[in-house]
């Protein structure tokens, strides 16, 4: 697994992106262990697309923006009605925050956005992000525009009717993306690398 080349790993990350169900059972193949890096996460190092989504009191924030103050910035897609696997990434992010001193928390921002723009109001969507921590920040758009940012951080999402009070579910990728400073998209967590000291430890050494 540590001889899979970085190129190698680039040309098969769009397919890896669409298979949710399969996360588990394919870590333990060794999918999501192509190399041994330095970093927690799987290393992409590529340029971060510039989203402007809307926020409580429907203001517009846009990913340069939050850069401009944050040093590492941490995303991840879901919808507030998800039963579970968005209230334990989010719960993840909680505890890594935790994990991190006063100041290494000042210099971080996560940010969960929304791919349920139907229901997912910019209020409710920011109140859901700061159930978790009230630093989170919750972002939402039209269903054209959440299409096209996902779209560019290859994120699969699609409504699936029944299951739910509110009518519906969403399938979707459930990763976690880590951006830095100047614009990078460094790393991505899947299901099982989501931990809090993994992704702590790995925001401490950007930071460091």
């Amino acid at each position: 697994m540590g001889g899979v080349s970085r190129r190698a790993l680039l040309a098969v990350l769009p397919a890896l992106f669409l298979l949710l169900a399969c996360e588990e059972r394919k870590q333990q193949g060794g999918v999501f262990n192509p190399q041994q890096g330095e970093y927690n996460g799987i290393e992409l190092n590529k340029p971060a697309y510039n989203f402007c989504l809307k926020t409580a009191g429907d203001r517009t924030v846009c990913l340069k923006d939050i850069l401009k103050e944050k040093d590492v910035v941490l995303l991840f897609f879901g919808y507030t009605h998800c039963p579970d696997v968005c209230p334990a990434a989010m719960y993840n992010l909680q505890k890594m925050m935790e994990k991190l001193d006063e100041d290494e928390r000042k210099k971080v921002q996560v940010v969960f956005i929304s791919v349920d723009p139907e229901r997912d109001t910019p209020d409710l969507t920011d109140r859901y992000a700061k159930h978790f921590h009230p630093s989170f920040m919750g972002l939402t758009g039209s269903p054209e525009e959440i299409a096209k940012v996902a779209k560019k951080y290859m994120v699969y999402y699609k409504k699936v009717e029944g299951g739910s009070e509110g009518g519906y579910l969403v399938d979707h990728t459930a990763y976690i993306y880590l951006i830095t400073k100047d614009g990078t998209l460094k790393l991505i967590y899947p299901t099982p690398r989501q931990k809090p000291e993994l992704m702590a430890e790995d925001v401490k050494k950007i930071l460091d």
